[in-house]
């Protein structure tokens, strides 16, 4: 059986007591979660390009679970049998190299799974600047008493670049504390419950200088990468704040600092960077007007368990031959529907 000819759901023998199942990890024993998948399958666990090609032949479904690997597309070619590809992560920039998307295997991922705790942090952030926090904390590290005045959110305006799942779970919890939302897509659509209007992408920089707040929360695409630059920051009103929650590449870091030098935006919150994790001598760690945080802004008690729940539930899905849900559109590099 080729990549090129997969059978079909109705063709598949799915009701096969234990498919067999590769799940490409970051460590050689893979996460501990799996004693659930162990129970439903045949489960073998790869970490580099070896051990995935050992693996590969024979196996029906793979779990990526280490998504920064490009050990998959070094062993693409020992995939004799896939049926199914699945992310247990938001993003799958990685996954998408030619072969891959160029078969006939769905991609899913695990959206849905990180969206509400990546909206809190988000919300965090807004209220960690309006509120002056960084300075209370350095403040009261200082035995220092300083009174000052700050800012208030509500009707402040938020430009959530990427209206997908997790930009509406933003803009859901900003327009719930009073603030003013729009949005970025691909395309322009109406307004609705939670923006108050969404823009095409090829019209961002009309709207960049109207915001107080703008948050990035696109995935990383062909189209997306280096998408702010200097120009994008100079476009920017000098009293917003930018926010980047999506993929580190979609910002160029050095123009980043010198819009932050110069004083062409007036802070950022960034949970994910172009180069992870940051090198410790990167002026960004230092920066007063900057929060930062290890590409955590999902990560809540509890997430491995989840992502697995949610794999085993397309799972079954996939063994009564039914749609699988999350599935990604592999050539615009996110899935445009949700569980």
């Amino acid at each position: 059986m080729t990549q090129e000819n997969q059978p079909s759901a109705a063709d598949s023998d799915r009701d096969e007591p234990r498919p067999r199942i590769t799940v490409l990890s970051d460590g050689p024993d893979g996460p501990d979660s799996l004693a659930r998948l162990r129970e439903h399958a045949d489960v073998q666990v790869a970490h580099d390009e070896a051990s995935l090609r050992a693996a590969l032949p024979g196996s029906r479904i793979l779990l990526v679970t280490d998504f920064r690997t490009e050990s998959l597309e070094a062993a693409w070619d020992a995939a004799d049998s896939l049926e199914w590809v699945h992310a247990a992560s938001a993003g799958v920039d990685q996954l998408m190299f030619d072969a891959l998307v160029d078969s006939n295997i769905p991609v899913t991922n695990a959206q849905g799974i990180f969206d509400r705790c990546i909206a809190e942090y988000v919300l965090g952030a807004i209220l960690l600047f309006a509120k002056d926090t960084r300075n209370n904390i350095r403040y009261q590290q200082e035995r220092r008493w300083v009174h000052r005045d700050t800012e208030s959110i509500r009707d402040k305006r938020v430009l959530v670049v990427g209206a997908g799942s997790i930009g509406r779970q933003i803009g859901a919890l900003c327009k719930a504390v009073g603030m003013h939302v729009s949005g970025i897509a691909r395309r322009a659509r109406d307004a609705d419950e939670v923006f108050e209007a969404v823009y095409a992408a090829a019209d961002i920089d009309t709207h960049l200088g109207d915001a107080d707040y703008v948050v990035v929360a696109a995935p990383l695409t062909d189209a997306t990468e280096g998408w702010f630059d200097a120009p994008r920051f100079a476009a920017m009103a000098t009293h917003a704040r930018f926010i980047n929650i999506g993929r580190g590449p979609i910002v160029v870091t050095d123009a980043l600092v010198d819009a932050l030098t110069r004083g062409e935006i007036a802070g950022a919150a960034l949970d994910v960077f172009e180069q992870e994790p940051l090198p410790s001598e990167h002026p960004l760690w230092t920066m007063d007007n900057v929060l930062m945080s290890a590409h955590m802004a999902g990560d809540f008690i509890g997430w491995r368990d989840a992502l697995m729940q949610q794999f085993l539930d397309n799972l079954a899905h996939w063994r009564a031959g039914e749609p699988l849900f999350n599935e990604v559109s592999k050539r615009h590099g996110y899935a445009p529907g949700g569980a």
